[in-house]
């Protein structure tokens, strides 16, 4: 173990080295996970936490983790079922309070959100569960009382907690002292924040929850704040989305997605695969498809299936002219494979798949970075429903 503070990247980095040599390794999967979820990459979060529920089914680190995960991603009943398990198997609220709160939160049930926040100022999240226990507080009408449990981060100048604050100002309806909050610890911002502030207060209650914690509005589904970002710094990554460029990539018609950039946990691994593939990458350049499940996809509802997402938004029908402007790039790619869409909450996932095993997805998913196609892994969970875009 290092003996120094290590950071979120770093523990990320080390932890895919060690799974690299031992990809059973039960500790590193769950370090693994909770680092990547530090960084907000959900989705490799997941398949770190699924792979160690696989190695031990008894422990409830995975279950909570998973539970963690599946929050960040939109997905609060299906977390409370993890969330159960762990709880079943031992775990303690206070080593999870913080995001089955969050979870809560979600689903409009703010009293047991609080709850949960309070068990977690115990544990090791004990800032963030405070700085989401002043949101929660907010949501529900108690702006003072959220103020009161800010307090002591804003002594000790969290920048997470002076962003929460402005944040908690806007949903109470204090649009100018949120304002004014958010240009003091980011001089500027507000202007840009301002339409976003004006949007919180006539929300419902999860509306606001799924607005200050994940970046997503109802309606269009549209996530401004959301994909392998920071948990603790979700203000910075509101303001940061609202004021980006359009990517080139992305299509003018296919507003609400966009193709998704490299995740944490691949740049993290990259080293890592080039070491371990450097024989394989030829053999992928052409038609794999005996690198995919064909067969299992209806057959087998009930386990988990690894696929490479191509793109996510809010409007799955799109997918289909997407798939095909993707798939035009080198046909020969993707001969035999058609594409097919996930719902997840608010969010569609275009993939490919479902592969035989994590190696074979990281094999297609070099082959797809050689023709500057960018993809990364993801795992559904049993009962998720996939389906096939028509004509493919």
């Amino acid at each position: 173990m290092p003996m120094y503070a290590e950071s979120a990247a770093d523990a990320l980095a080390r932890n895919v080295h060690i799974l690299a040599d031992d990809p059973h390794n039960f500790a590193s999967l769950i370090a693994a996970g909770k680092a990547a979820l530090q960084l907000g990459d959900a989705q490799s979060a997941a398949g770190f936490f699924g792979r160690a529920e696989e190695i031990n089914a008894n422990s409830p680190l995975a279950q909570a983790g998973m539970g963690a995960a599946l929050v960040a991603t939109g997905d609060p009943q299906g977390a409370l079922t993890y969330f159960n398990r762990a709880l079943q198997l031992g775990a303690s609220v206070v080593s999870f309070g913080c995001d089955r709160g969050l979870a809560f939160d979600l689903l409009g049930k703010q009293a047991a959100a609080q709850t949960d926040y309070r068990a977690a100022l115990n544990g090791p999240d004990r800032d963030e569960a405070r700085r989401r226990l002043a949101l929660s507080l907010a949501i529900s009408g108690h702006k003072t009382q959220a103020m009161e449990t800010l307090q002591p981060l804003v002594q000790r100048r969290d920048t997470g907690a002076l962003r929460v604050r402005a944040l908690a100002l806007a949903v109470s309806g204090d649009i100018a002292a949120a304002n004014q909050a958010l240009n003091f610890t980011m001089p500027g911002a507000a202007a840009r924040m301002d339409p976003f502030f004006r949007r919180l207060p006539g929300l419902t209650t999860p509306q606001k929850a799924a607005a200050v914690h994940l970046g997503i509005f109802p309606g269009d589904g549209t996530a401004v704040a959301s994909r392998q970002l920071p948990r603790e710094d979700r203000l910075a990554s509101i303001e940061q989305m609202l004021t980006a460029t359009p990517s080139v990539a992305q299509p003018p018609a296919a507003t609400g997605y966009s193709l998704p950039v490299a995740t944490v946990a691949e740049r993290a691994a990259a080293p890592v695969r080039m070491a371990s593939i450097p024989d394989t990458r030829a053999r992928v350049e052409s038609p794999n498809t005996d690198l995919i499940q064909t067969k299992r996809i209806q057959s087998d509802p009930n386990s988990r299936k690894i696929w490479l997402q191509l793109a996510s938004g809010s409007n799955g029908q799109a997918f289909t002219d997407e798939f095909n402007q993707i798939r035009s790039r080198k046909p020969s790619l993707f001969k035999g494979m058609g594409g097919y869409v996930a719902e997840t909450g608010a969010r569609s996932r275009l993939l490919i798949g479902p592969f035989h095993s994590s190696e074979d997805a990281e094999l297609f998913g070099d082959a797809l970075e050689s023709a500057r196609i960018d993809s990364f892994a993801w795992t559904s969970q049993p009962g998720q429903v996939v389906r096939k875009i028509p004509n493919q």
